[in-house]
């Protein structure tokens, strides 16, 4: 399962630290996960220790984010897809946490059901395919959002790419454990539900670790306040993202099948 993660593509950078610090020569997944665990003394919404057990656990009839509010335990299954959900936890555990606060109150609130609601449904779209694109709060930092928000690609990747180097305005970050296990075996229609950040420049002169410590407190804390709905995202095609595959040149950004124009909202009454 692991050999098949190139860990030297750029979008794997954001869990990278999280994988290094497991020691899997002398330990199972679950066992080095759960040592991690305990070194950052993880916890569940209701402030319980949180470690990872094999999916055996969940009873039938079990939501898995009420198990995880209720026990603290993370069902786990040996596959690519709870690897990476493990390892964001790792990485933003803050973040991690609140998304399980918001699941398991609609989860009381409403019930398991097959209408989850667009709380419900935006955690769960955060959870599993998001990206998160943090943006200098500037003039150049609100226009880049603008020509993302306007499906502008030519000038989000290209008139402005500068702004994607490091010492630029927009610093991204990949959260969505479906979408770490995709790019496994990449290919360039794979698209983020983007949720974008403002930060100030204090946060553009830390170090990795600290503009990562940065953001998982700052987007938990949006959550809480904010809760979370699918219009909060804005599509992003990762492999756009400058540096992050070859051959950027025009014929690559021209691709609408991929890189898609913006509907035009309807006229009909």
């Amino acid at each position: 399962m692991l050999p098949s993660i190139d860990w030297t593509r750029p979008w794997y950078a954001t869990v990278l630290p999280a994988r290094g610090r497991l020691d899997l020569q002398r330990h199972t997944v679950i066992e080095a996960l759960n040592l991690q665990a305990r070194a950052l003394d993880l916890r569940n919404p209701s402030g319980l220790p949180l470690g990872f057990v094999p999916q055996a656990d969940l009873p039938e009839g079990v939501a898995y984010e009420e198990f995880i509010g209720a026990t603290g335990g993370v069902p786990t299954r040996d596959n690519l897809h709870d690897f990476f959900n493990a390892l964001v936890w790792l990485t933003f555990p803050r973040i991690k946490r609140q998304l399980n606060a918001l699941q398991a109150a609609q989860i009381a609130l409403s019930g398991v059901g097959k209408s989850r609601g667009p709380a419900r449904d935006g955690a769960t779209i955060f959870d599993e395919n998001s990206a998160l694109l943090v943006l200098r709060d500037s003039d150049s930092g609100r226009a880049l959002e603008a020509a993302l928000r306007g499906h502008d690609w030519h000038s989000v990747f290209v008139e402005q790419r500068d702004k994607f180097s490091p010492g630029g305005d927009a610093d991204v970050w990949l959260f969505g454990h479906a979408l770490m296990e995709k790019l496994v075996a990449p290919y360039k229609a794979i698209t983020a539900h983007t949720r974008v950040v403002f930060a100030g420049d204090a946060y553009f002169a830390r170090d990795e670790m600290a503009r990562r410590a940065w953001l998982d407190q700052q987007v938990a804390d949006d959550l809480a306040r904010q809760g979370l709905t699918t219009a909060d995202f804005t599509p992003l095609p990762v492999l756009g993202i400058p540096g992050w595959s070859e051959q950027q040149d025009q014929a690559f950004y021209d691709d609408t099948a991929v890189f898609r124009p913006k509907r035009k909202p309807s006229n009909d009454n």
